[in-house]
């Protein structure tokens, strides 16, 4: 036996149901733009066919895209791949809303004791926390969890229920800790009953989390935040930026 069969051989199968192996075939070509916007899906008999599924479990895979916003449908047009997914970011400290088609909206303001991974990452145990949901085109597409060190940002506008004009980057300037980096850690993981209900997330998809630190100078901690994203609607872009040798 060679050292490919030998691999092959040791796989772990793939025991998931038919209509979704059929429905993570098609995302993935739709996700990659094989299946480009507005192309009309193969008929429903042809893609039995190709698959070697039964045409139920072609229309339950359809029905699965659909719910994620992936796929549509009219009489007489068949079904065809929606404009619009993913939502394509690029990941920043912080952007203006107005300029990615979105708006936020305040689920909490507070102060109180910051949970384990938060604290180690602020260095202190008090934070004062934003929580917020933003929309896009009134559907939501992300969880917020903002922390900011007590000691200073109590007291704040950052501490405060109102919108901030120019975000917590005008405010942590003017306090004296201008953002001048950050970094992200990004794992995948099921959503919580809280994120699936809140997004509106179908059932099956993923969630991507981000724990976000923005230092300032002398790369001290000035906010962590934990973004939560429905993983069907989101591609992350990271840019760098190297200099000339």
């Amino acid at each position: 036996m060679t050292t490919d069969e030998r691999r092959r051989s040791a796989m772990k199968p793939d025991n998931r149901p038919q209509v979704e192996k059929v429905a993570a075939s098609l995302r993935a070509e739709i996700m990659a733009g094989l299946l480009p916007a507005r192309h009309q899906l193969t008929s429903i008999p042809r893609l039995a066919v190709e698959f070697g599924v039964s045409t139920a479990t072609i229309q339950s895979a359809f029905k699965i895209l659909k719910e994620e916003g992936l796929l549509d449908s009219r009489a007489g047009a068949g079904v065809y791949v929606r404009e619009g997914n993913p939502f394509a970011v690029r990941a920043a400290a912080y952007f203006i809303p107005t300029d990615r088609g979105v708006t936020y909206k305040i689920l909490d303001v507070s102060e109180g004791p910051a949970p384990a991974d938060i604290a180690v990452a602020l260095g202190e145990e008090r934070a004062v926390l934003r929580h917020r949901l933003m929309l896009r085109a009134e559907t939501p597409v992300e969880l917020s969890r903002s922390y900011y060190p007590a000691s200073w940002a109590a007291g704040t506008a950052l501490a405060g229920r109102g919108k901030i004009r120019g975000g917590a980057p005008a405010v942590l300037a003017e306090l004296g800790y201008p953002e001048r980096e950050w970094s992200d850690r990004i794992s995948c993981r099921p959503p919580t009953a809280e994120e699936a209900e809140t997004l509106e997330i179908p059932q099956g998809v993923p969630i991507l989390r981000q724990f976000r630190t923005v230092y300032s100078d002398s790369r001290r901690p000035v906010e962590v935040s934990v973004l939560i994203k429905p993983g069907h609607l989101y591609e992350l872009e990271y840019q760098q930026v190297v200099g000339p040798a």
